[in-house]
């Protein structure tokens, strides 16, 4: 069976309203519930906001990282740097823009030191990719950072907004191995984009995979009651052969019900992945 982790902060109430955000607080309860959950991963949040609370800045921090996850057996393989979703890398002219890209080094290299495989860089919403030379900026700039990326043994992987084939085209001029794709579902249905199609042309590139169910052009909703054609999505991507943690960003519930919705949602990928294994053999 596929490993199956979750977005960090899935596991905490709510911080200030916001659906995802760095649980500075309780982030060390999270293994805890996680390993509750049967979850095998936490994908760490690096954003802006309680930066200098984040214990991945430091050694000792991080040393406490290290220990709770052995203790729990609940990994840290990934980081989604929420910090460059207000740091933008790539300026409104599509000039790489420094003071954040001095940053994104540094946490490649606290990645490296941390043994983290990936971290997601997103260029969604307010950090969307709007021009074709912001398009540009972004291939100039990761064709630069990724002999850097593989150096630490760490894969920057690309959540984009972009339609299908002009995602496509920006990883084919990057044409790197330690740059990949980032597949949310949820996103990609509330885009209206045709998953058969997309992940087809992402499958070369596919590095990890964020669940999540999202009504077309609107929000984010419980698993399997949006527009997100899971299916399809699980047949497309074990066909694209891939084998990393599946990674739950799914909509909140009530609050105190967290480790139970997590279940609830790892059991639904479950009977998504035993459904598309029957598929593959001709049951």
């Amino acid at each position: 069976m596929a490993e199956i982790g979750i977005m960090q902060g899935r596991l905490s109430p709510p911080i200030d309203g916001r659906i995802q955000g760095f649980p500075a607080g309780c982030w060390k309860d999270e293994f805890a519930s996680a390993r509750e959950a049967g979850l095998s991963s936490i994908e760490w949040i690096f954003e802006k906001p309680n930066e200098r609370r984040n214990p991945f800045g430091d050694d000792t921090g991080a040393a406490e990282v290290k220990r709770l996850s052995l203790e729990t057996g609940v990994k840290v393989q990934s980081v989604c740097a929420d910090y460059y979703m207000e740091e933008r890398l790539i300026s409104a002219d599509g000039s790489p823009a420094p003071g954040p890209v001095a940053h994104l080094r540094w946490l490649i290299g606290r990645a490296g030191k941390l043994s983290i495989r990936y971290i997601v860089l997103p260029f969604v919403d307010s950090s969307s990719l709007k021009t074709t030379g912001q398009s540009e900026g972004l291939v100039s700039l990761l064709s630069d950072l990724a002999p850097e990326a593989e150096d630490a043994e760490v894969e920057l992987h690309l959540e984009t907004d972009l339609p299908p084939e002009p995602f496509r085209n920006v990883l084919d001029k990057i044409a790197h191995p330690f740059v990949r794709a980032n597949y949310d579902i949820g996103n990609s249905a509330a885009l209206g984009h045709d998953p058969e199609e997309e992940l087809g042309l992402l499958a070369p590139y596919l590095g990890s995979v964020h669940v999540k169910d999202r009504a077309l052009g609107e929000t984010t909703v419980p698993l399997g009651t949006g527009n997100a054609n899971f299916p399809v999505c699980f047949r497309m991507i074990d066909e694209a052969g891939f084998q990393r943690p599946f990674i739950l960003q799914a909509a909140r519930g009530e609050e105190g019900e967290e480790v139970s919705l997590a279940i609830s949602n790892r059991q639904f990928i479950e009977r998504h992945l035993s459904a598309s294994d029957r598929e593959q053999v001709g049951e």
